[in-house]
């Protein structure tokens, strides 16, 4: 853990976009959602509003249980929601600045079986395709998301939301597996473009389960690969990516500045 602190801190000292987040400030009135559905759609009637104690109590808690089976996507999620809640606001005035992410501010849209289905169904060279090709080559559901609980507003619940959603996204885009190695790499991104203490928390528990040759691996190839790729591509939750399904794939990526997992390195694990 030590090593990956040092590379953080070494790697990141490109810091002036990370400084800039950090300076961000929620000011900006907040944007009413065309759809009169979103509160029920992103678990309003589940959501739960804590305390500090009760926010510290069940982030510690969900530190603990997520370390111990890293299966537990609910307790994933909740750990980033009650420790993210900055980074969200940060992550939704950025997107308040940017057209398309007023747009999707605006839309809300869901990554869900009903919305993006259509991907099935388009040509082999695109986006759509590919995550389609991502999805069911893994027997994987958009729909098995866990709802937004601990967020205070619906539109820092719909950022915690869609960050999530648009995760399998990125695993496309960027190549990655669903192995430990591809799941722990990802995490360096999410957190070079939205610096959630959750992601940088997986990444120490990602380290600490790998064996030497994964940990060989993952330091001398995915991680030096994924602070860059994290840091030059675009501001990747301010996509409408349901919008660019049709397009093609590597079109998108080279707009977006996306650079695609090492190869012809592969992730064990």
């Amino acid at each position: 853990m030590n090593v990956l602190l040092q590379h953080y801190v070494k790697l990141s000292r490109r810091g002036e976009r990370v400084r800039s987040l950090l300076r961000d400030r929620v000011n900006s009135p907040p944007i009413v959602p065309h759809s009169a559905s979103d509160s029920y759609m992103l678990g309003s009637r589940a959501r739960i509003h804590l305390n500090g104690w009760q926010q510290a109590a069940v982030a510690v808690g969900s530190a603990v249980g997520a370390l111990l089976d890293p299966r537990r996507a609910d307790l994933i999620a909740a750990l980033g929601e009650t420790t993210g809640k900055p980074a969200f606001e940060r992550v939704l005035e950025r997107m308040k600045r940017s057209p398309e992410g007023r747009e999707v501010l605006l839309d809300r849209p869901r990554v869900i079986s009903e919305k993006v289905g259509h991907a099935w169904d388009l040509p082999s060279n695109t986006f759509g395709a590919a995550y389609a090709s991502f999805m069911g080559s893994r027997n994987f559901s958009p729909d098995d998301r866990p709802p937004v609980r601990f967020m205070e507003t619906e539109e820092l619940a719909y950022v915690a939301m869609r960050a999530r959603e648009v995760h399998d996204f990125w695993h496309t885009l960027f190549g990655l597996p669903t192995n430990l190695i591809g799941e722990t790499a990802l995490k360096v991104i999410e957190f070079e473009q939205m610096l959630l203490p959750m992601c940088l928390l997986s990444v120490m528990g990602g380290t600490a389960r790998f064996s030497e040759k994964q940990r060989s691996l993952f330091y001398q190839e995915y991680f030096p690969w994924a602070m860059r790729a994290g840091m030059k591509s675009t501001d990747l939750m301010c996509i409408y990516y349901e919008k660019h399904f049709d397009e093609d794939l590597e079109d998108v990526r080279k707009r977006w500045g996306i650079i695609p997992t090492p190869q012809p390195h592969a992730a064990k694990g």
